[in-house]
């Protein structure tokens, strides 16, 4: 025990904790938004800032010609480098209308030299206090990202809780399946009301391809999460967990519910090889699927994680340079992920096993990144200074991002048709209707299906909770009723408080 006493202590004396403090900023981030993004998003920014902290203490030991000094003013300078975004955001969000920029890098400027004088006259002659607290917060950080690098048992959720049937009977020439979640895709009814849009093109086209359009069809629930939650387990949240009351504002069960989900589990056991796509939000991929489709991870120089850690620090100034432009990395992250969609559906289809692909498109949901054409747009320009969406640039948006969708849906699901040698399942389905409007239309979606020889029972109300119930009954002699299609508004942070949301639709 002395020994170990003994170690520890030369261990801890020597200061190491700069090191540390050069990656707590990355980790801390990353646990911030730990379901919003892939942990290895994050990995080049930690070494990047890892080999600065080293480089700095480093060249501060040679000028200093002292150690602990020398750790003592890189760990507060890389303090000011790191927090200064977070300060800036911090102030414009609570200052808007003032102009304090220029006052606030005439402070910092002074801290980088105060710091200076602290570290040659104040410095801590032993830094275990520093290490100690380094560890700490590095430890912490580490642990609540952990969970995410940590697989859960595939299934779990939906295994325990959700209506899974392990009594269906795969068909002798099983129908390939291609699950559509394009986000935030709302009726024709409203696109009229709203932008005076005329969508009966796009419909006439799905109609004149065998598809069933249900006219009336509302969301479940108004936010992405829940409502394909729901659908795919083919539940109500309410009935699904207990984690779901009304107070509660965890989402990591819902997560789990999402990504290890009944309608998958029974497609597996039947034999289906399950496929999905990158969205850029962890919380909603299935990466441990049996092919995961994800663009190469810097095709645009840099992921958006990246992007958002720089705008934390001091360096979110390269920006004025014209060095680095995080929200057209942003956007042609986005453009990547929708165009590889569209550009695998001719291998999908062509696969030897039957397949379950699970495809959702952050499309027409901002940001806006395609013209009507599929021509490059620049997110920033349908935002104003506060970078929230005015309701006339909005609209722009959404209309030129939900023309180029139609147009390659439609080759998409040509495509599918096409290439398939048993007629394919194809839904269609938006999670939720448009931002900026009343709630009762937030929960307004289109919701077509694709089921040739099997679509009599459908009907113009159906709603996703619904979609899978109806199309094991039909295709695989499952037993599931279906059930009152009933949906649901909750606000933010309390998304289980659930109010009933009337279908009054015509």
């Amino acid at each position: 025990m002395e020994k170990i006493r003994k170690t520890l202590g030369r261990w801890f004396a020597i200061p190491w904790y700069s090191i540390l403090f050069g990656a707590y900023p990355v980790l801390a981030l990353m646990a911030v938004n730990v379901g919003q993004i892939k942990v290895e998003a994050g990995w080049r920014a930690l070494i990047i800032c890892l080999a600065f902290a080293g480089i700095l203490f480093l060249l501060l030991r040679l000028i200093l010609r002292d150690w602990n000094r020398a750790a003592f003013l890189s760990a507060l300078w890389m303090a000011l480098f790191f927090s200064y975004g977070h300060v800036f955001i911090t102030l414009t969000e609570k200052f808007s209308d003032v102009d304090f920029e220029s006052w606030l890098l005439l402070a910092w400027l002074i801290l980088f030299l105060l710091a200076i004088l602290w570290a040659v006259k104040r410095s801590p002659s032993s830094p275990a206090a520093l290490n100690v607290i380094a560890l700490g917060l590095v430890v912490m950080s580490l642990w609540q990202i952990q969970p995410e690098v940590r697989k859960g048992s595939v299934h779990r959720v939906a295994a325990e809780n959700a209506p899974v049937d392990e009594n269906l009977t795969r068909p002798e020439n099983p129908p390939d399946v291609y699950y559509f979640i394009l986000d935030m895709y709302t009726r024709a009814d409203l696109l009229q009301e709203a932008y005076g849009y005329d969508n009966s093109a796009f419909l006439d086209a799905l109609r004149a391809r065998g598809f069933y359009v249900a006219q009336c069809s509302q969301s479940n629930y108004v936010r992405t999460e829940l409502s394909v939650a729901s659908s795919l387990n083919m539940a109500y949240l309410q009935g699904l967990d207990s984690s779901f009351d009304p107070e509660s504002i965890k989402r990591r069960v819902l997560w789990d519910s999402y990504k290890h989900n009944a309608v998958r589990y029974n497609f597996e056991t039947l034999g289906y090889k399950t496929i999905a796509f990158a969205t850029g939000f962890a919380w909603n991929e299935l990466d441990d699927a049996d092919v995961f489709f994800t663009p190469p991870p810097f095709s645009a120089g840099m992921t958006e994680f990246e992007t958002l850690f720089l705008n934390t620090t001091l360096a979110r100034y390269v920006k004025e340079f014209g060095w680095v432009d995080a929200d057209e990395v942003m956007g042609q992250n986005f453009r990547d992920r929708t165009l590889l969609v569209f550009d695998s559906m001719g291998d999908i289809a062509r696969m030897d096993e039957p397949t379950f692909a699970y495809v959702h498109l952050i499309s027409p949901h901002p940001p806006f990144v395609f013209g009507p054409n599929g021509e490059p747009t620049y997110p920033p320009d349908f935002w104003n200074e506060k970078r929230q969406y005015p309701k006339d640039l909005y609209a722009r948006g959404y209309q030129n991002q939900l023309t180029f969708l139609n147009q390659k849906v439609l080759e998409a699901v040509d495509t599918l048709i096409a290439e398939s040698d048993t007629p394919p399942i194809i839904i269609l389905q938006g999670d939720h209707g448009p931002w900026l409007q009343s709630n009762n239309k937030r929960m307004w979606i289109l919701n077509a299906y694709y089921l040739p020889n099997h679509d009599q029972g459908l009907y113009p109300t159906i709603s996703p909770v619904n979609s899978f119930r109806y199309i094991f009954d039909e295709y695989f002699k499952g037993n599931y009723d279906m059930l009152p299609d009933v949906s649901y508004f909750s606000p933010v942070p309390k998304l289980y408080n659930f109010s009933e949301v009337k279908n009054n639709c015509k």
